[in-house]
């Protein structure tokens, strides 16, 4: 029998998430810190809230997310703090500098799961997840995705 896609693409998912989550947790941090960085580097401004719904977490739980950013010195807010009030998020340089570092950590995890492919296959793959992944969000929310998920990364050489 052959194996459902869905199946492959949620054993390859976990695979992926251990990899990433180990070489994360050496430097304490965790995926939510990388897709926080990665959405407000994309899209400066987004509220705590705004923020949360495109990482599919509580707004309270990305709240304590970006304090430890903030902490790190890796987002700042640009908007008074205060009950009521939209806080508008924005990558320092700092937090550049990180998401940098923080890319070369998930390359150097998903290679192994990549090995044996070529560029071409590799680029092959990552078009056809985005296009799975813009496909679900349209059946999720019956509109396009807020956002297109970021082109493949040039080639490591």
């Amino acid at each position: 029998m052959t194996p459902r896609t869905g199946m492959l693409l949620l054993t390859a998912g976990r695979l992926m998430r251990e990899e990433i989550d180990s070489a994360l947790g050496a430097r304490g941090l965790s995926l939510r810190h990388v897709s926080a960085l990665g959405h407000l580097s994309r899209e400066p401004g987004l509220s705590y809230s705004a923020l949360a719904r495109r990482a599919g977490v509580t707004a309270q739980s990305m709240q304590a997310t970006v304090r430890q950013l903030e902490k790190a010195g890796a987002v700042a807010r640009e908007s008074p703090a205060g009950r009521g009030r939209t806080a508008e998020l924005r990558v320092t340089a700092r937090g550049r500098d990180l998401l940098g570092e923080l890319d070369g950590v998930v390359r150097a995890a998903e290679e192994p799961l990549l090995a044996g492919l070529s560029e071409e296959q590799r680029a092959a793959l990552a078009g056809g997840l985005r296009q799975v992944l813009a496909n679900g969000w349209r059946a999720r929310h019956n509109e396009s995705p807020p956002i297109q998920p970021p082109p493949p990364l040039a080639p490591t050489p």
